[in-house]
């Protein structure tokens, strides 16, 4: 895959806080819009929900109220229907992330859709984003995984610098390119 690269460093923001969230985002993103790896990079911003509303919250774990509400405040706003209503709400999107994650399957049994279908980009000359065929919620793959990134982006510079965010930073999980000692040295590790 050339052309694609992964940081290789994680840079300082101006306050000197290192803005290691940014890591996971870019492998999203370049899953989705480089590398076309489009079970990845699905499977990943399925995941930024979680991880968002675990960092915004006062004891650091994620749960599925705390999905819903991420995703209803920062992505379900994104595509409104003729009546206001979003396309995927928070619970049809946790629901679906249960399913995809857990069992494989892109059918839920209280799903408000048959299923719903993440169309790969540039299959045909239409795009089907947003948008309900039969009783199925279509989703251009592509456009959505970025649009979770965008909007754990947006979410995460209005964060940084807030309690519980930054308390619970701290256990983030990240990208340690030069080992974690006294455990490991000299390689690059994820911990």
């Amino acid at each position: 895959m050339s052309g694609l690269s992964w940081p290789s460093e994680t840079q300082p923001t101006a306050s000197g806080r290192l803005v290691v969230v940014n890591d996971f985002l870019d492998q999203v993103e370049a899953g989705a819009d480089v590398a076309h790896l489009y079970f990845l990079a699905l499977a990943g911003a399925l995941v930024i929900p979680d991880m968002c509303g675990a960092l915004e919250s006062p004891d650091g774990n994620a749960t599925g109220q705390r999905y819903r509400a991420w995703f209803d405040e920062h992505v379900a706003p994104l595509h409104q229907t003729h009546d206001g209503s979003p396309f995927l709400s928070g619970d049809d999107c946790y629901r679906f992330r249960c399913s995809l994650l857990h069992q494989g399957t892109s059918q839920h049994p209280d799903s408000g859709f048959s299923r719903i279908m993440f169309i790969e980009p540039g299959t045909t000359t239409n795009v089907f984003h947003m948008c309900i065929l039969n009783d199925a919620l279509n989703i251009e793959v592509r456009l959505f995984c970025l649009e979770v990134v965008n909007a754990a982006r947006v979410w995460t510079q209005q964060m940084q610098g807030t309690e519980p965010y930054d308390t619970n930073f701290n256990a983030f999980v990240r990208r340690y390119p030069n080992g974690l000692l006294p455990y490991i040295g000299g390689v690059p590790v994820i911990s």
